[in-house]
């Protein structure tokens, strides 16, 4: 595997990111004109009715974050006229034709200058609505293959999934390609045009009663989870994504193909300054819930092994992945965790929660402390049950009966008791299949491109990616949870 110099590469190249509003991509375009202000172009598709649009989502959502202070201060005045010379916004939506480019000029320009496509787009909601998790990580996936099979100079396509496209299946987990067609649970009639139809009648059906909005998104996020267990995927988001590895795969012909699998992504681990996040992830559900003394206890296995990589590491996998496998026909899968080379135990965590915020509690808007002990961990469902009976239903009784003989005058307090029990039994039921996961992440095609990177380029420490330098007690408690609060947790 020859890399050469990874800059040098990116010189004079136009790069074409979808999903551009995306935590990842964030990154990579900071990273990029960070590191190599030579580049060419970079196209950015956002969603957007126009131009206007785009441009004015381009300045809020991706550079007015604080991600881009670094880049700031070093071009300093001459900023706008740098990223009015090398960002292009692209008015889009990958879950139609053509990437949703109406303008026509616009598209056939893409089609003719532009060397890589990065395909970060996705919905990334657990229990997302079918239809539109089908349109994005599925169908969208198609959109920009075929997309990228019109563009002349097109050096490599490099698609962002997940590692849990796995579903929850235990031992080691290999960097094999998904089968079109074939479920994890071995079902048959898995069929990409069979979802699409079943998904377009749901809808007709829906319109055609006259459904409120609100049942129209119930009913697709149901459908959603029920078609994603049907075939062995625990939720909507693995099922869909899992789809569009297939269709990738299956109709890629000879296009040079890249998939990258990232695990539980978190905060930047340096650059361009430690501890940057945006959005609520998979940890910091339980983090947040915790901190403001909402979470207690946990449905989870202590010895379950978390795998989270930090998102600058993934960035530069996807630059020197890219770099590695450029005008090369190849389906190549890369998944990037810790769980292989630095487990990080749910156990663990929990002590790094517990010792955080015990020397610096939340402050909740009444201005007083929210102290916390350590979770309870509950490994069996039957007791976990248990617990919530005791804890919360024996109170919600006692609550009602008090309503009945009051005439009624505290049934908002009952029913706002009710709700948080089901919408804490939902996150036990949603989070389940991780907080309990038996699996680990091969990275054995991830590691020989560290090596790659390592052996061919005088700046490989410029694209680290390899977690065994990480020190996850430091990492949380110093980079990773001071983040969430700063950027997240406001």
């Amino acid at each position: 595997m020859e890399l050469g110099s990874i800059v040098e590469f990116l010189e004079n190249k136009s790069i074409l990111v979808t999903g551009a509003t995306g935590f990842l991509a964030k990154i990579f375009v900071e990273k990029i004109l960070r590191i190599q202000p030579n580049v060419k172009k970079l196209f950015l598709l956002l969603r957007a009715a126009d131009t206007k649009s785009a441009t004015q989502r381009l300045h809020n959502e991706v550079l007015g974050k604080e991600l881009f202070r670094v880049l700031k201060d070093k071009w300093g005045s001459n900023l706008n006229s740098f990223i009015s010379e090398k960002v292009t916004p692209i008015p889009g939506d990958i879950s139609c034709e053509n990437l949703g480019v109406t303008n026509l000029n616009l598209r056939e320009e893409i089609w003719r200058e532009v060397d890589v496509i990065l395909n970060l787009a996705a919905t990334t909601k657990f229990d997302e609505r079918y239809d539109v998790a089908l349109g994005i990580n599925t169908l969208g996936a198609s959109h920009v293959l075929n997309f990228s099979k019109k563009c002349v100079k097109l050096k490599m396509l490099l698609h962002v999934s997940t590692a849990y496209v796995s579903g929850e299946r235990e031992g080691l987990i290999l960097e094999s390609p998904l089968k079109m067609g074939k479920a994890l649970n071995g079902a048959s009639g898995l069929d990409v045009d069979k979802e699409k139809k079943l998904v377009e009648e749901g809808l007709n059906e829906l319109n055609e009663l006259q459904a409120t909005e609100e049942t129209i998104s119930l009913t697709m996020k149901e459908l959603g989870m029920k078609r994603a267990l049907m075939y062995g995927w625990p939720n909507t988001y693995v099922f869909t994504k899992a789809m569009g590895e297939m269709l990738l795969g299956q109709f890629k012909e000879n296009l040079p193909l890249v998939i990258l699998r990232p695990t539980i992504i978190t905060s930047t681990y340096m650059e361009p300054f430690s501890g940057w996040i945006e959005g609520i992830r998979t940890i910091d559900n339980v983090l947040a819930g915790y901190c403001k003394g909402k979470l207690t206890c946990l449905l989870a296995d202590p010895e379950c092994i978390l795998d989270a990589i930090p998102g600058d590491m993934v960035v530069n996998c996807m630059i020197v992945a890219m770099v590695a496998h450029a005008n090369q026909p190849c389906e190549i899968i890369y998944q990037v965790g810790s769980s292989l080379k630095n487990p990080l135990k749910l156990l663990d965590l929990h002590d790094f929660f517990f010792k955080y915020f015990h020397e610096n509690p939340w402050i909740n808007k009444d201005g007083k402390a929210v102290k916390v002990s350590k979770l309870i961990l509950f490994s069996t469902t039957f007791v976990f049950h248990g617990y919530l009976a005791v804890r919360y239903m024996l109170p919600l009784k006692v609550l009602q009966f008090l309503n009945f003989l009051l005439c009624q005058i505290l049934c908002g307090m009952c029913t706002d008791h009710n709700r948080k029990i089901k919408m804490l039994m939902y996150l036990v039921e949603l989070y389940k299949p991780y907080l309990f996961f038996k699996g680990i992440f091969d990275d054995l095609n991830t590691d020989k491109l560290r090596l790659a990177a390592t052996e061919s380029s005088s700046k490989a420490d410029l694209f680290y990616f390899d977690p065994k330098c990480i020190d996850w007690e430091d990492y949380f408690i110093n980079i990773h949870i001071p983040g969430v609060l700063k950027y997240v947790l406001k």
